[in-house]
């Protein structure tokens, strides 16, 4: 497996020198599609500068629709590059950088030995990813969360903002990246841009009885790790809460407080140098929420709801 800061410099050097992005599956990864050459239309705003949705594009596509957050103007066929570069200065995002992380890979149940390595999770270790969870069903959480955070990216890069991945599928053939990667992602230190702040989108998986709903995760103080990062941290978890709430999702009846927990075990969390939150979307065990989470219409008000969250946090 190559390392991360080889892979992502090989991207940003595809960016930088041919303006198209690519890479391999581990590392950060700036994964663009037709989004950026397509025009957008101009759907009515709500309140917070952010279009009102009317239609989503298929499920795993790239396509611009009517309706989700983004510009609010239509790119004319006769613009100049003068005019265009204006209109992208006037985005609510621009020069904006986020780090999604979509937690797991498909394929990690077929990587036992690789995921099972112990690595650094800040001043102690864990195992370097897991398998996550999924519906009775059989959908898995890392396919969940992968559709969630392409919504996300759409609606984010829509709005200006340059968005990263920490990996670039959702594939059986592959695994990880690890946590000490994933957390380090978008890192003052790291290879490529430093993000603005880092979201790690996942679900839970339990059987207790009654236990539904989201809950948001901000890290903990470790001292040398996070202690330069909690506050700001803890305020983008209480802006992914409430918009989440907002949304329509209920806080979690089984775990945390108000929908807002605080650990010190996550490496994800604890190797950020940027101000960051990992989120869990619900119990994909609850058939009321499965149901929800493997729908794209429920994948899109997830979305919706993290990148109303995000932009509050950055505005």
């Amino acid at each position: 497996m190559t390392s991360l800061a080889a892979r992502i410099a090989a991207v940003v050097a595809v960016v930088v020198g041919l303006g198209a992005a690519g890479g391999a599956a581990l590392g950060v990864l700036e994964v663009r599609g037709d989004v950026d050459l397509l025009p957008i239309g101009s759907p009515t705003q709500d309140a917070d500068g952010v279009p009102e949705e009317t239609a989503e594009a298929p499920s795993g596509t790239d396509s611009p629709t009517p309706g989700e957050p983004g510009t609010t103007e239509q790119t004319e066929p006769t613009e100049t590059p003068e005019r265009r570069e204006e209109r992208e200065r006037r985005k609510p995002l621009a020069g904006r950088v986020v780090v999604l992380d979509p937690g797991h890979q498909l394929g990690n149940s077929r990587f036992p030995r690789e995921i099972g390595a112990p690595v650094d999770a800040g001043g102690f270790e864990k195992p370097c990813n897991t398998t996550g969870t999924s519906t009775d069903g059989g959908y898995a959480e890392a396919t969940f969360v992968w559709e969630v955070a392409l919504r996300v990216r759409r609606l984010l890069e829509r709005d200006g903002a340059r968005v990263l991945l920490t990996r670039d599928s959702n594939s059986e053939d592959e695994w990880g990246p690890c946590v000490d990667d994933r957390g380090r992602a978008g890192n003052p230190d790291e290879p490529g841009p430093t993000a603005d702040v880092k979201l790690s989108i996942h679900a839970d998986g339990t059987y207790a009885d009654g236990a539904r709903g989201f809950h948001v995760i901000a890290p903990g103080r470790v001292e040398g790790y996070t202690d330069d990062i909690g506050a700001e941290s803890l305020d983008l978890a209480v802006a992914l809460r409430d918009r989440l709430v907002a949304g329509g999702f209920v806080v979690s009846t089984y775990t945390a407080e108000d929908g807002l927990d605080v650990r010190t075990d996550l490496g994800t969390l604890n190797l950020s140098d940027v101000p960051t939150a990992m989120v869990e979307l619900g119990n994909m065990r609850d058939p009321a929420e499965a149901e929800v989470m493997t729908s794209e219409q429920g994948q899109r008000q997830y979305a919706r709801a993290l990148a109303r969250g995000l932009v509050t946090y950055l505005r």
